[in-house]
């Protein structure tokens, strides 16, 4: 009566969408999100940290696993393009010069 073993890290299919564009990437449950961010940033063809990512609304750290977030095969992650800047020009009235 032999069993087989059970797959103690079973994968997930996720989904990264981007501007209409979707990849997905086969994971490991305990994979760092950092790690998948990178293959996700290559296969968009963009440079390291171009993007932001969330998972229904909140933001993914590079340091969560999906296994964190409870995500289930077929979840889809949206990639951000990173924001630079942002900062408050004070207006100024062309009348003041």
């Amino acid at each position: 009566m032999s069993q087989e073993p059970e797959d103690v890290k079973p994968k997930l299919n996720l989904v990264i969408a981007y501007e209409g564009q979707q990849i997905t990437v086969k994971v490991k449950t305990n994979m760092k999100f950092g790690k998948i961010f990178e293959a996700a940033t290559q296969r968009f063809g963009k440079d390291s940290g171009t993007f932001r990512f969330t998972y229904d609304g909140n933001r993914i750290n590079a340091d969560d696993t999906p296994a964190d977030l409870s995500m289930e095969d077929g979840d889809q992650v949206d990639a951000h393009l990173q924001q630079v800047g942002g900062g408050h020009i004070p207006w100024r009235s062309a009348s003041r010069y």
